[in-house]
């Protein structure tokens, strides 16, 4: 048989959790075509494996790339580190459908400037994905609060029964163009007086069309247990999956508490249909939230437009310099960024080892000293969670970043090496593969990523992007 690409002598981590097997991958066109004892075989391309993993590329279920990927469509932060597909419009905000009268509100505005929101309907967002041909797949959410921003003239109240109406119809016509569903952030200031009626109102669109909810819950501090409880108490009324996003047990005061927060979600997962994302990282990044100024823990400063010049301190340093409290110190640098070292390391293990955790970033790509999970989730996980930590085997690890995600987002025939599947592949090597990229020097691609193939065709090889970039957008599949 004669195939356009063989992999040869490669270790087949097929992103089901099963034990890897060695074997030979053959790709005809954007799939995989054979998978077995391929000596005989023809091949345009033959690849020697030399006996390094071969697994399904990587799916990072939860970014922020929704502007990037267009603006930037090499995606080097993600296809450096084996990520063939990512999930943008996370916590509440996305890049359509909106449409914005002036600067984007906190958090909106970690997509980008006003000019960067230029997608009306879902359909033009999608055609403008495709129009830049990024690196990477790319499939969308839709956002509660971008939603809000389209209808309300005032984000810091609830949505009248009308403005309710409007949110729905714009989702509506988002599902039938295939968002993948509806995500909320109501742990931010825009979001945090639509009560939970007002979700649930939304969410009620999703039913039929296969659609997900997913949140960044009210909160993650103390009252966690209540905020899962609405969350699933939403996905309940609507019929529909619920994923919480980067589960933690955020501030000192809550450590250790994500016992009885896994408790809660292993419970509810015998009778509803739940599951979560994480990153591998003790810290969070976001906009510098003054509900969150702490001394408990360092809060480092990333950026900030009253005061660019404080950037790369930690607020507490600020607030010395300026003679300040820390509160009044934040005050006075907004709009800003922050990374909070806010979370135990014992939290962060146990619920990414937990059964229905997937991996996402989270990472912001518009930060100018963004958070490392950016440039560095996934070999971390690889790396130092299941080699050096031994958390869960490389088959687990491996799971949690493609079969698992592929599944809870419907994106068909993905996140799988088997015969018909896309070939979306990440060539590397288990005994080397680690994140380069740290809180003091984040912008560093990962080492032991050998190769990368998006739809059959190679997208990043020897540290570079190949200039065919050949990702997609991915419609919602019915499920």
């Amino acid at each position: 048989m004669q195939f356009d690409t063989v992999f040869r002598n490669v270790q087949v981590v097929d992103g089901t959790g099963a034990e890897p097997y060695h074997a030979d991958v053959a790709i005809s066109g954007d799939r995989i075509a054979a998978i077995g004892d391929l000596a005989g075989c023809q091949a345009t391309v033959v690849i020697d494996g030399d006996g390094k993993a071969l697994a399904p590329g990587f799916i990072d279920v939860h970014t922020h790339d929704d502007t990037n990927v267009i603006r930037y469509p090499d995606c080097l932060a993600k296809i450096s580190q084996g990520v063939t597909s990512v999930i943008v419009g996370n916590c509440g905000i996305s890049a359509s459908p909106a449409v914005l009268a002036g600067d984007p509100p906190d958090p909106m505005n970690l997509l980008g400037k006003q000019a960067d929101f230029q997608y009306p309907t879902f359909t033009n967002y999608a055609r403008a994905v495709e129009q830049a041909a990024p690196a990477v797949n790319v499939a969308a959410l839709v956002g509660h609060t971008t939603l809000r921003n389209n209808e309300m003239d005032d984000l810091y109240r609830a949505a009248t029964p009308p403005e309710i109406q409007a949110m729905k119809a714009r989702l509506r016509e988002a599902m039938q163009a295939g968002a993948l569903g509806l995500s909320s952030g109501l742990a931010y200031a825009s979001a945090k007086q639509a009560p939970t009626e007002e979700v649930m109102a939304l969410a009620e669109e999703l039913a039929a069309f296969g659609g997900i909810y997913t949140t960044h819950m009210r909160t993650e501090f103390e009252e966690i247990l209540a905020a899962m409880e609405e969350a699933f108490t939403t996905g309940r009324h609507a019929r529909v999956p619920v994923v919480i996003s980067h589960l933690k047990c955020a501030g000192a005061g809550n450590w250790g508490r994500t016992v009885e927060v896994l408790k809660l979600m292993e419970a509810t997962s015998q009778h509803q249909d739940v599951a979560c994302d994480c990153y591998p990282y003790s810290a969070s990044s976001s906009t510098l939230d003054l509900n969150q100024v702490t001394d408990d823990f360092d809060i480092f400063i990333t950026w900030s437009e009253a005061l660019p010049e404080q950037a790369g301190k930690t607020l507490k340093q600020i607030a010395d310099e300026m003679a300040l409290p820390l509160l009044d110190a934040a005050k006075a640098l907004q709009p800003a960024g922050a990374v909070y070292h806010c979370m135990d390391e014992a939290d962060v293990e146990r619920v990414l080892k937990y059964r229905l955790t997937m991996v996402g970033s989270d990472g912001l790509p518009n930060d100018p000293h963004p958070h490392p999970r950016l440039w560095g989730a996934f070999p971390r996980v690889l790396g130092y969670y299941s080699r050096e930590r031994q958390l869960f085997s490389l088959a687990q690890a491996v799971h949690k970043m493609t079969g698992m995600s592929a599944r809870r987002f419907g994106l068909a025939d993905r996140g799988e090496i088997r015969e018909g599947a896309y070939a979306d592949l990440v060539l590397f090597d288990p005994n080397t593969i680690i994140d380069v990229a740290d809180f003091a020097h984040p912008i560093a691609a990962a080492k032991g990523i050998e190769q990368v193939m998006v739809n059959g065709h190679t997208s990043y090889l020897n540290g570079e992007v190949s200039p065919q970039r050949c990702g997609r957008f991915l419609y919602r599949q019915q499920r």
